[in-house]
């Protein structure tokens, strides 16, 4: 994966807490099942200094299912995976992050995310989750979490009056607007000053991997005029293709071919963007640079798994008093 200076001058380093194993790298090619290991749990440096937060990224280790290789923490209640093995791993990510009292954890609000850019205001667990992309609470002791194996995980934090938001952006809640919208959200509810706020932008897909149709890029220049600077062409260099340009000729139309350049999308760069367009400071904004496409012993990738794998959480919350 390209280190962080490729996803902007924004981006500013995760931390990897309450583990310090290096990071491995894997392709989306059949994986040996690794040995058990302990949750690792990533962490963004300007959260790290906010002590009355909650708050941590999961990775793929660390946990009770099997079905997407051995020990995985997945988080997300998938068709292949066990309800009680996840029952169990949430259970593990969030004692992991401290989010419980006499070793029972805080209650934790999920939605049923949709792609789109609402928004809940929300003090309680609901009996069904809220079809929805977006959180923001100031209740203490409740966790607020977004589920991704692929798709931004964007927290935002108020130190100032102590509320938090949490959201998800895969491309099209990034054209609605979801975290500007979020910021929005926060100012409503809160009063939150938008220049005091800190956000951090989880792991998702790199503008390395995450080719998109031509549409998306039209969809994109309609809406904003900064597109062009998210988006960029692939050439991939294939020896054998090179050398035998014949086998791969093709009788479609000009322009109807598989082959070809591909458009890429930067999920990072477009998020960061929005932040700074609702008022936040480059300095208050952090960017993980792993891809999840790029790193499947760490990170779960639904495009690079072909649709069958876990889901990672990133979760946020406000420590209680005592």
């Amino acid at each position: 994966m390209a280190d962080a200076g490729r996803r902007g001058q924004l981006a500013r380093p995760f931390t990897k807490h309450l583990e310090s194993n290096a990071m491995a790298t894997t392709t989306a090619k059949k994986r040996k099942q690794p040995a058990a290991q302990p949750p690792k749990i990533l962490s963004a440096e300007n959260f790290v200094r906010q002590p009355w937060l909650l708050q941590g990224w999961s990775t793929r280790p660390g946990g009770r299912s099997d079905i997407y290789g051995r020990g995985a923490l997945n988080l997300g209640f998938t068709s292949d995976d066990k309800r009680e093995n996840v029952e169990q791993n949430r259970q593990i990510f969030l004692q992991r992050l401290g989010a419980q009292k006499n070793k029972k954890p805080f209650p934790l609000v999920t939605l049923r995310q949709i792609h789109s850019a609402h928004i809940y205001l929300v003090d309680r667990v609901f009996a069904k989750p809220l079809a929805g992309d977006g959180m923001v609470t100031n209740k203490p002791g409740l966790v607020l979490g977004i589920q991704t194996a692929d798709c931004l995980p964007v927290l935002i934090a108020d130190p100032v009056k102590k509320a938090v938001g949490a959201f998800h952006a895969g491309w099209r809640g990034t054209l609605a607007r979801i975290v500007e919208k979020g910021v929005g959200a926060m100012r409503m509810h809160f009063g939150s000053d938008p220049e005091q706020l800190q956000a951090a932008l989880g792991p998702g897909i790199g503008g390395c991997c995450y080719s998109v149709g031509a549409e998306v890029q039209s969809e994109f220049e309609s809406q904003f005029d900064y597109a062009q600077e998210l988006f960029h062409t692939v050439f991939e260099s294939d020896p054998v293709r090179e050398k035998y340009p014949m086998l791969f000729l093709t009788a479609r139309a000009p322009g109807h071919s598989d082959l070809g350049p591909q458009i890429h999308l930067d999920l990072v760069k477009a998020n960061q963007r929005q932040l700074l367009s609702a008022g936040l400071k480059e300095e208050n904004i952090s960017a993980s640079s792993l891809c999840t496409a790029c790193n499947l012993k760490l990170l779960f990738s639904h495009r690079a798994e072909r649709g069958k794998t876990g889901r990672m959480m990133a979760a946020i919350g406000i420590r209680p008093a005592g």
